[in-house]
């Protein structure tokens, strides 16, 4: 476990990945602008903007692509302007509990809608098992949110409805992100196995599969969806099996003024990463799916087509 005490803990925790997974990462941030707000109580410019926009920027500078980041330091932007200067610090630490609690409840939600599908599985595998086979990529659980995850809150849901699930794990190469989903499902008594990342269209191709879902960094306006690099060839191999194919994220993930994949942008994560030494690396952390491989995108608010998002913009 590690403590974040300070505006520069908490932009050291969300560039180096000690938090990781949009949603959680947008809820950090907005402790981080308390956290950042009440180390200057006392100093003359504590409670104005220039302060306020110091934190801003010093924690909008971590990640680009995770939209929840910017979706959550807009909001308590939008929040914190519009208090006086004796409330401000109070009003930052409210509305980041708020964001938390909000969390909680869309990924809880995500995990309702998404129940139906796994229940339509089941009455639809093949004859020859008796559980329903999921594929999940990199980690979209508990660890990854505030709580319940995105992909696997459906997950989470069936297993506690008592419906026979099985989850083939990504390990999600460089970073190994899929251990942290396979540590999380084994704490929760889910079967699971871990495979290599490129042993998923093996898997596909064999019918072991009956539904991939996965989490998502950004959700752009016209459904074209940024998830952790090797997201997209997944979607390939389960177009060309007929598998379906499901992105579940809360609304902070759809950034409804990017208008497609092409400009979302995509992060470059250092070389070292890969072990590679002196050798030329290119470390891209995502990749876009677009949405005609996406069979639906699971929110808080239901299941729509990812070319039908614009139903969900809020008003």
């Amino acid at each position: 476990m590690v403590r974040l005490l300070t505006l520069e803990d908490v932009a050291h925790a969300i560039s180096v990945m000690q938090v990781r997974g949009a949603p959680l990462i947008g809820a950090t941030a907005a402790y981080g602008v308390a956290l950042g707000l009440a180390e200057s109580a006392g100093i003359a410019d504590a409670t104005d903007n220039r302060r306020l926009n110091h934190v801003i920027a010093t924690l909008a500078a971590t990640r680009p692509t995770a939209v929840n980041l910017h979706w959550a330091l807009q909001r308590m932007r939008r929040v914190l302007q519009k208090s006086t200067p004796g409330t401000r610090c109070a009003a930052a630490w409210s509305e980041a509990r708020a964001i938390a609690a909000e969390d909680i409840a869309a990924n809880a939600a995500i995990g309702g809608h998404g129940l139906p599908l796994l229940k339509a599985c089941q009455r639809t595998v093949q004859s020859d098992r008796a559980r329903i086979e999921i594929m999940t990529h990199c980690n979209a659980g508990r660890l990854a949110t505030v709580d319940h995850g995105t992909a696997l809150s459906p997950v989470y849901a069936a297993h506690a409805a008592g419906l026979p699930v099985h989850v083939w794990v990504s390990e999600t190469r460089p970073r190994n992100q899929g251990l942290l989903t396979a540590w999380e499902l084994r704490e929760a008594g889910v079967p699971h196995t871990l495979i290599a990342d490129n042993a998923a269209g093996l898997l596909l191709m064999q019918g072991k599969v009956d539904l991939v879902i996965v989490g998502a960094d950004r959700i752009a306006a016209n459904g074209d969806t940024a998830n952790k690099v090797g997201t997209y060839l997944k979607a390939l191999a389960a177009q060309a099996h007929g598998v379906p194919f499901y992105v579940a994220a809360p609304l902070s993930t759809i950034d409804f003024a990017c208008p497609s994949g092409a400009s979302i942008p995509i992060e470059e994560r250092a070389a070292e990463e890969l072990g590679a030494g002196d050798i030329a690396v290119a470390n891209p952390a995502f990749d876009v799916t677009p949405a005609a491989l996406i069979s639906g995108i699971i929110s808080e608010r239901g299941v729509a087509m990812a070319d039908q998002l614009q139903a969900w913009q809020p008003t």
